[in-house]
């Protein structure tokens, strides 16, 4: 049974038993029943919201920034001179003990690697780890990519079905709260130049996949203890409601603090 599924289950138990003494003989079996209906209907409720979050994710446009070929961001060999000294040591990724650090190194590591590309700086320390991390996890879940490890970070709708058919659900949100906080701290580093491919509807779109993950995991927290560490990382940061990238910019620079806080929360 799917991880979620067990785990509304028993939250519904525990809220049905809370709700009277125990029952009569007679009322028994009709008790019984009743708390199925209940458990289903419960179950559905979390899957459909849940559900319909990823779908809304999954067709919000990605960081610019980090897009590969003709829509990509060009540096110019100047800028690609000054190497970014902020990206995470792929090093980091040995400290990994439990499968929501590994699922959360994973995305971020992704990101990263993007960005070394971008500056041209070598990127097979990241290649090797982001292996390395994949066949630890054994989550045939990314199969759906076809082999293009790189773009783990995107959280596409297949990644996220796929993940629901194999009982790994949770773990989507620890990538997409990982990739979401590790492309916050990068465009944080260099605002201005990452930017300057944003237009206004980007600037929503950034704000709002924060809106919805923020509320996909503060549902979750309360049946599983391992995401309420993705609820202290991201709350502070709702103070990001941009509609334009002016408001972006000016909101990262007064974030800056809690996006640092929440990268240290989720990768050390």
């Amino acid at each position: 049974m799917n991880r979620l599924y067990l785990l509304a289950i028993v939250f519904a138990t525990i809220v049905l038993a809370a709700c009277g003494g125990k029952p009569s003989p007679q009322n028994h079996e009709k008790d019984g029943e009743t708390k199925r209906f209940e458990q289903e209907q419960i179950e559905a409720s979390i899957k459909l919201h849940l559900d319909s979050i990823a779908a809304e994710i999954g067709r919000l446009g990605q960081f610019p920034f980090l897009a590969v070929g003709e829509d990509g961001m060009a540096l110019t060999n100047e800028e690609k001179r000054v190497k970014p000294n902020y990206l995470l040591d792929p090093d980091l990724a040995g400290g990994a003990a439990t499968l929501s650090e590994m699922y959360r190194m994973l995305s971020a590591l992704t990101v990263d690697k993007r960005v070394a590309a971008l500056y041209e700086m070598p990127t097979e320390n990241y290649e090797k780890t982001i292996a390395k991390l994949l066949a630890g996890m054994d989550d045939s879940s990314f199969d759906v990519l076809k082999e293009d490890e790189g773009s783990i970070y995107e959280i596409s709708q297949d990644v996220y079905d796929a993940m629901e058919k194999n009982g790994r659900i949770n773990y989507f949100w620890q990538l997409a709260s990982a990739a979401l906080v590790e492309q916050l701290y990068v465009l944080s580093q260099n605002t201005n130049k990452f930017l300057s491919v944003f237009d206004d509807q980007v600037a929503t779109n950034v704000t709002f996949r924060l809106i919805v993950v923020l509320d996909a995991v503060e549902r979750l927290a309360q049946y599983d203890p391992e995401i309420q560490l993705l609820v202290e990382a991201l709350s502070p940061l709702k103070v990001l409601d941009a509609t334009s990238v002016d408001e972006l910019r000016s909101q990262l620079a007064t974030a800056q603090k809690d996006i640092n806080h929440a990268r240290v929360l989720l990768f050390h």
